[in-house]
């Protein structure tokens, strides 16, 4: 797409970098003056919380945790604080623009040059050299996610401070220079083997593309005073865009989940605008059908606040990049995500981040008013169906998220960030959750490791389908649901698949087609059907149901769910064919208490009696 329409002309679009100033410099008082001083004022707070800092250590046992125990906390946690602390330094400096920030900038410009590699020990599987315990190999520089956003922070800071560095010490932005050649801008250029690229392997792109390249495509504008290095640049990332962009579903949706749309989707936009304006608006895809839908994804997927669809390893509960998500929509003309990200960025201002990527925070600064003028309310779609990833969603009514909610999962196995739960949906309830998917744990080495399926909340077990001879779905690209049949009405939405083919031939499934009705008339109701045929009689099966409320089995055939609030949910099944009980789930890991608390619940419909098919219906209403 990009290589094809604008490879042979970059040297005329593109802005030279003598020319080229993105944003003010920090000596450009007046425009930084425009600034709204609540933004202002945060930013000079955070920036003096930084005044006494001390950089911490990162040592050789440090980078070896990972190797030794899987832990990724204790390097990652020593490397983000570094991080986080320059660029709250860097933007208080710019609020501020009196020098009070300037020395602790440099002591973190230099500790970070210093750091032996910028590449995390969970990606060191990347390097050629690097050992098995992790110690970077400093001779083999490449490139992962976490090297590509220092890459930017490196960059962006020099652009904005040089001139009252450079009055210090020349020897501070000079190291920045030397390190991000080596680093960042020789290996970008030189090596064509990095899988993210995807210009040697056939590999599916997932996020790791465009967040790479968005970081190092910032990186090379601000930075890379050679232009023709810069239009080599240029070209590479837009041939590795264009990979990116084959890949994509057809419907936008992101089969990694929404919390990962942000450096997924949100990152192509960061890139799409990077270049429409070092072109001066010359390169732009904005018009393009694919571009459109993969920026409504994100509307598409929102259930209430901050609670989104979690497929994959996505968290049921998490705060949109409402800035990136703001500008994407109206670059596309889309009024529902411009509704969407304003109402997000009302409750959530200055947008939150793990990551302080001041390519793209700073041009929302000047956005802030405009945005906070919008006082719109989500759009709450009604429908979708995203036929690509097999992902459907659909609430009672337009524009509410009062009432009933269901989301419904068909693909594969073999997703990026994959979780074994084709056939699993999601219920809510005026936007509060009842039958849900766990979402996934702090990351370890286990989780991206042969080991992966070992982990219990990867396992159809602890999803919301049915467990055949006690055999679970497994993982891979066969394993997949077929016959899908959609179906939107006002008064019926409806999913249909068959997902026998989702486990393996030992669980004894000749067909088991699943179907979801969303009945939307006066007395809305879901009804989920199971009908199936198996190769020999058995009364080893079960469904399994995870609620974060405790259950209440009120008789047979009817199972009550309450939550804090006092909300509830009927769950009504076939008595005479199912018993229900349930299992307390304790959570140990913090990643999921901070969504879930404490306990979840599994449900288990069982059979009664053997059979070798039947017809299952549950029923779902308030």
């Amino acid at each position: 797409m990009f290589v094809e329409r604008y490879a042979n002309d970059i040297s005329r679009l593109i802005t030279p970098y003598e020319n080229y100033n993105p944003y003010p410099k920090v000596e450009n008082r007046e425009i930084w003056d425009l600034i709204p001083s609540s933004i202002q004022k945060h930013w000079i707070s955070k920036g003096e919380t930084h005044l006494g800092f001390s950089w911490p250590a990162i040592t050789a046992v440090d980078y070896m945790q990972y190797s030794r125990n899987g832990n990724v906390v204790r390097f990652q946690n020593k490397y983000e604080e570094r991080r986080i602390a320059l660029a709250s330094l860097v933007l208080a400096e710019c609020m501020e623009g009196a020098g009070r920030f300037t020395d602790q900038i440099m002591n973190g410009i230099w500790t970070i040059c210093e750091e032996s590699s910028w590449v995390i020990p969970a990606h060191m599987v990347i390097s050629k050299a690097s050992s098995s315990d992790c110690i970077p190999n400093i001779s083999d520089q490449y490139i992962d996610l976490f090297a590509s956003e220092t890459a930017s922070l490196m960059s962006t800071t020099h652009y904005l401070l040089q001139k009252p560095l450079d009055a210090v010490s020349p020897n501070i932005c000079s190291r920045i220079r030397m390190e991000m050649k080596r680093r960042i801008f020789d290996p970008y250029l030189e090596r064509n083997d990095l899988w993210w690229m995807g210009l040697q392997t056939n590999r599916k792109m997932n996020n790791w593309n465009p967040w790479i390249n968005s970081n190092s495509l910032s990186a090379f504008l601000l930075l890379e005073s050679s232009d023709e290095r810069r239009y080599r640049a240029i070209e590479k990332v837009m041939r590795t865009l264009d990979r990116y962009i084959g890949d994509c579903s057809t419907d936008g949706g992101c089969d990694e989940g929404p919390v990962y749309w942000d450096r997924a989707g949100g990152a192509l936009f960061d890139s799409l605008e990077l270049l429409y304006e070092a072109s001066q608006g010359k390169i732009n895809l904005y018009n393009e059908p694919l571009i459109k839908e993969i920026g409504r994804y994100l509307y598409r997927v929102h259930i209430d606040d901050t609670n989104f669809v979690n497929f994959a390893d996505s968290s049921a509960k998490f705060e949109i990049a409402a800035d990136i998500a703001y500008r994407y929509g109206s670059r596309i003309g889309d009024r529902q995500l411009v509704r969407l990200a304003s109402s997000a960025y009302q409750t959530n201002k200055p947008p939150l981040s793990r990551w302080l990527t001041l390519h793209r925070m700073i041009p929302s600064f000047f956005l802030d008013d405009k945005i906070m003028g919008e006082k719109e309310t989500p759009p709450f779609v009604r429908d979708a169906w995203l036929n690509s990833i097999e992902v459907m969603t659909a609430r009672e009514q337009e524009g509410s998220s009062r009432g009933l909610y269901l989301a419904v999962k068909g693909g594969n196995n073999d997703e990026s960030h994959n979780h074994n739960d084709i056939g699993h949906f999601l219920v809510y309830s005026d936007g509060s959750p009842f039958l849900i998917d766990i979402g996934v744990e702090t990351y370890t080495a286990k989780t991206f490791s042969s080991q992966r399926y070992e982990i219990w909340t990867m396992q159809s077990a602890y999803h919301n389908i049915p467990l055949v001879n006690g055999i679970q779905q497994q993982a891979g690209s066969a394993f997949k649901a077929s016959e899908v049949s959609y179906r939107n009405e006002d008064e019926l939405a409806k999913l249909s698949m068959n997902i026998a083919g989702a486990y393996p031939q030992e669980a004894g499934l000749g067909s088991w087609k699943r179907t979801f009705n969303f009945h939307r008339n006066e007395e809305a109701y879901i009804e989920i059907v199971d009908d199936f045929e198996l190769s020999q009689e058995t009364d080893a099966i079960q469904l399994n149901l995870i609620t974060p409320c405790m259950p209440q089995i009120e008789n047979t055939g009817t199972i009550l769910l309450r939550n804090a609030a006092g909300e509830q949910l009927w769950i009504d099944y076939d008595g005479s064919q199912l018993i229900a009980c349930f299992e307390e789930i304790t959570l140990i890991d913090e990643k999921l208490q901070a969504v879930w608390g404490d306990f979840l619940y599994r449900i288990t419909l069982k059979a009664k009696f053997p059979v070798n098919a039947s017809v299952w219906t549950m029923r779902i209403s308030r």
